[in-house]
């Protein structure tokens, strides 16, 4: 039997389109022999829907779609696997499904719901999913198939040292004949998880000696990215197919006549988040109506990178820089920025600030009775970016990237309504360091970042002969704090106790807690690390935090 994996890119809400590219998709598969096409978790109303599950009309328009698909499957000699919502007809419990549909001939041939609802991290299916109560194979064509939902494959008893869940799906349609295991997911993206899924799901097939069949989501809905990487796998665990990563694809694979076990592709870590990144931005804008971005150049690696990874996802002649110099910015960072845009070849402004900011200061010393200086006269020159940045925004329909990183969001190091103004976070889930990596990587066939750019200390220029270390620990040491403090969750003594200095992760800590009423403040940004700020990681802004 040929079965297809139809690894497509849903939008959220997008009924008509989602399932007009299942039915492109199942028509292309048909013509290459397979007789089941699988489709991701809840292809028809995109991942994750979030709180329009609340909404009577949303919950019907899917059901609609889902009819709409059962009878165009009369018109094709392939049976569809579809991820969608259903509604719970019992009285008790949680009102809807996560389910997928085994569509063929016309017909709703069977349905099978998820069992295992995550609730942690990103994810919160048990706010509006009713669990599974039963785990049943679906026999069809004479086959038994083990079909599963994403997060039910993830409680492999002997693969984990914790378990989340009493029960193991996939080893229960094991135990009842199933001769493949189906795996309808939409697994986010982040750094290092394809190969711990792989491994995972190579475990299933060598321990159950039966093949596996991922089809993942792939595309950017918010600030998930989704890589794809569909895979099959043999029943010793082998990998015989992968489908790409971070682009739609389909694959058709014969059950009976697995292809011989293929070479995994290597994962570049600092490539993948780069194209994480990119497919992150495209979506992003595509899915929310726009086609052009706007961005603060200021001749820093972090407005460098973001810009190149803007042009990647949206081509050059979509991409508008402005530089906005100040009476502390640096010659070269002037130049440093021009010379970007140049090597991007994108459209590139020059809106010095200086007038408004000598406006502000003569509006304002009456009342402080002496001129803003300090943190207010740093924080005026940044808002008054801001407001140029959302001034071309409004004037040409495009959407301001914001430029901040990981460890600078972290501690606080940015001005609200300022640098963090904007409407896509593209790097605020990049470390510092990280982003030097990014550089190099976008650098790797020919020069696009300047040279210059890529060596200078970095500085908001915001006062004379400022640096960023001025007021914060070197940042190979903070992102080392802060990968254990944040995603390790590590206390203040643990961290101490792996070598560093208490006084510094004191003060690191210090400002992660401090600066919490500034991360809810800011625009979304694109998950790739295992705790991303954002939905994510709720920490309440009010609230003693001892560590």
């Amino acid at each position: 039997m040929k079965i297809a994996l139809a690894q497509i890119n849903t939008t959220v809400g997008a009924f008509v389109s989602n399932a007009a590219k299942v039915r492109q998709y199942a028509l292309r598969a048909a013509s290459q022999g397979a007789k089941l096409v699988v489709f991701p978790e809840l292809t028809l109303p995109g991942y994750p829907p979030l709180d329009l599950l609340d909404r009577p009309a949303f919950i019907a328009r899917n059901l609609a779609a889902l009819d709409d698909l059962a009878r165009f499957s009369a018109t094709i000699d392939a049976a569809l696997l579809v991820g969608f919502v259903a509604e719970n007809p019992d009285d008790f419990g949680k009102p809807l499904y996560n389910a997928v549909a085994l569509l063929e001939g016309g017909d709703l041939r069977a349905i099978r719901y998820k069992t295992l609802l995550p609730t942690y991290d990103v994810f919160d299916e048990a706010r509006h999913f009713e669990p599974a109560e039963r785990r049943e194979v679906i026999v069809w064509q004479g086959y038994r198939l083990g079909v599963c939902i994403c997060e039910d494959a993830w409680n492999s008893r002997d693969f984990w040292d914790a378990h989340l869940y009493d029960l193991d799906p996939v080893r229960e349609l094991a135990e009842q004949g199933a001769q493949v295991i189906i795996n309808v997911s939409a697994s986010p993206f982040q750094r290092g998880k394809g190969a711990l899924r792989q491994a995972m799901l190579a475990h299933h097939a060598e321990t159950l000696g039966l093949p596996v069949i991922l089809v993942n989501q792939v595309g950017g809905n918010d600030g998930l990215v989704f890589d794809g990487r569909s895979l099959v796998l043999d029943a010793r665990g082998e990998l015989t197919l992968e489908a790409n990563a971070f682009e739609e694809d389909l694959r058709v694979v014969d059950l009976a006549d697995l292809p011989a076990p293929v070479t995994p592709r290597v994962s570049d870590e600092i490539g993948d988040i780069h194209d994480a990144l990119a497919l992150g931005v495209k979506d992003y804008l595509g899915k929310c109506g726009f086609r052009q971005a706007v961005i603060g150049l200021s001749g820093g690696i972090d407005s460098a990178v973001t810009a190149a990874i803007a042009v990647r996802a949206l081509g050059r002649e979509n991409v508008v820089g402005v530089a906005m110099p100040s009476k502390y910015s640096s010659r070269h960072s002037l130049e440093d920025a021009a010379e970007l845009a140049r090597n991007l070849g994108i459209a590139f402004h020059v809106v010095p600030i200086e007038p408004a900011v000598e406006a502000m200061t003569r509006m304002l010393t009456p009342s402080f009775g002496f001129a803003p200086h300090g943190v207010t006269e740093e924080n005026i020159q940044a808002r008054l970016r801001g407001v140029t940045l959302m001034a071309f925004s409004n004037q040409h329909g495009c959407l301001v990237l914001t430029t901040g990183n990981k460890s600078e969001l972290a501690v606080g190091y940015c001005t609200l309504y300022g640098d963090m103004c904007g409407g896509l976070a593209v790097i605020s889930d990049v470390p510092k360091t990280d982003v030097y990596r990014l550089a190099a990587y976008i650098n790797r066939h020919q020069a696009i970042i300047p040279a210059r750019t890529i060596a200078k200390p970095p500085s908001a220029e915001l006062r004379p002969n400022q640096t960023d270390q001025d007021s914060l620990p070197p940042y190979d040491l903070l992102d080392a704090i802060l990968e254990r403090y944040v995603e390790r969750y590590q206390s203040v003594q643990e961290i101490v106790a792996d070598g560093f200095e208490q006084a510094v992760v004191e003060q690191v800590v210090k400002l992660v807690n401090r600066n919490e009423y500034k991360r809810q403040q800011s625009a979304p940004g694109i998950k790739v690390t295992p705790k991303a700020f954002g939905r994510g990681r709720r920490v309440p802004i009010a609230a003693v935090i001892e560590d």
